[in-house]
């Protein structure tokens, strides 16, 4: 599964492997000391590098599991004490990472808590929107086995450089871990004590509910899963975006984690115009299902997409400009032969595709930022780049392809080249030797 796109199926692999070897807990936490994080004060997501400060927020419409989910970034106004959310934003997901390998819920989520639990995303949490004209949009969709929170590096990039960003949890059990709410079936006795609520921005009358991953059974056809996955991930980013349409309408939404960000300053902030698409590994899939979906997405980029997933008709419905964005060490000629008959179902110059060197299919999520060199190559998480020279080109690359296709009035247009994959961290489209 990790080839097929899976995001912490290694990662989770080999924890268990390592822990075994010890004699108890502490004897694991301490060879995790000596590998990942003795050099912890060099670690950390890195700050934002435009022209505006960055917050986010959390929205949720409806309860329900078939409600909307995720995470906003946007420009904001600059705060000095401005707190700074979780990178994991809590105990739910540690154990969904522990449960997409099926290991020890309480050993794995001490490794993941010791290792990635004193991480801060850097941006405002429920930071004052900054009001400064229209501003273009991007919905995000993230790989197999993550969730809202781990491409924060890139989201607020694309906030700092004027977009609003919304970052999906994908509710098609591809995520490690997600959840929503269902009613109360009743209201405890007044002389009993209530439980406490697992979430401080959960309503009253609701319960916390968590879905997690959910495995191939035994002799059970992946494509089946996945492409029905694919379709419901598409459908998912549509209704974010929906969201974002009402909310930048005026329409009072209500956001049932109750946050403390006033979502009606987002009146009249998006410029509805201008919307692309962006995803990660099976998110790249989702791209283009999306694309394929919603015309109101002008553009899409595919960072490192696994293509498996999609019907082979639908290659001949999208008419989007797309950008494929690939690690040096991920794909391979089937994959790839998939991403050319995107090109060959269009008659212009809209498909491109760079490959980044040095790079491995972690070079996108925030994990290549948050473990020691020795470990992250260990783990596949960092690759023999620097990864902020990675995600630089990355985000250089996305800006100035986003600037040209939705025509925008920026200077991204300087990082033209790096669309065309002119740089010497760069190969102009792929180093897989393609089928003929």
């Amino acid at each position: 599964m990790y080839a097929n796109g899976g995001l912490i199926q290694l990662l989770a692999k080999k924890i268990y492997q390592w822990s075994r070897t010890g004699s108890d807990q502490r004897c694991t936490l301490s060879l995790f000391a000596a590998m990942g994080n003795s050099c912890s004060n060099n670690l950390g997501i890195p700050p934002a590098k435009g022209p505006n400060a960055v917050g986010c927020s959390d929205f949720m419409m409806d309860h329900t599991v078939e409600g909307t989910f995720f995470r906003l970034y946007y420009p904001c106004v600059v705060s000095d004490n401005a707190e700074k959310p979780d990178w994991i934003p809590c105990k739910g997901y540690f154990y969904g990472l522990a449960d997409f390998m099926k290991i020890n819920r309480g050993l794995s989520e001490k490794i993941f808590n010791y290792l990635f639990g004193s991480f801060k995303i850097p941006a405002a949490l429920n930071g004052s929107y900054k009001q400064n004209g229209k501003y273009p949009v991007v919905i995000f969709s993230h790989g197999l086995g993550a969730f809202r929170t781990l491409y924060s590096a890139i989201c607020t990039e694309l906030a700092s450089q004027g977009f609003i960003v919304a970052s999906v949890e994908h509710r098609d059990e591809s995520a490690s871990a997600t959840y929503f709410y269902h009613q109360k079936p009743q209201e405890p006795k007044k002389d009993e004590a209530s439980p406490p609520k697992p979430n401080p921005e959960a309503p009253e009358n609701l319960v916390e509910e968590w879905m997690y991953y959910r495995s191939l059974k035994p002799g059970e056809s992946e494509f089946p899963l996945r492409n029905k996955q694919v379709k419901q991930r598409a459908d998912e980013c549509i209704k974010a975006l929906d969201t974002l349409i009402q909310i930048n309408s005026g329409k009072n939404m209500e956001n049932v984690l109750q946050t403390e960000f006033d979502w009606t300053t987002l009146e009249n902030s998006m410029d509805l115009c201008r919307i692309a698409v962006m995803g990660h590994s099976f998110g790249g899939a989702t791209v283009v299902e999306a694309l394929c979906k919603d015309v109101n997405f002008k553009c899409g980029i595919a960072l490192d997409a696994w293509m498996f997933p999609l019907d082979e008709e639908i290659y001949v419905r999208v008419k989007q400009p797309i950008f494929f964005i690939n690690s040096e060490k991920f794909q391979w000629a089937g994959n790839i032969s998939r991403m050319r008959k995107l090109d060959s179902s269009s008659t212009s110059m809209q498909r491109k595709m760079i490959t980044i060197k040095g790079t491995v299919h972690q070079s996108f999520p925030d994990f290549t930022f948050l473990t020691g060199n020795w470990i992250g190559k260990i783990l596949k998480l960092k690759g023999e780049i620097d990864p902020q020279v990675g995600i630089d080109l990355c985000n250089r690359a996305s800006l100035a392809f986003l600037q040209r296709h939705l025509g925008l009035n920026k200077d991204f247009n300087q990082w033209d080249h790096l669309i065309e994959g002119k740089d010497h961290n760069l190969i102009p489209g792929t180093n897989v030797t393609e089928i003929s």
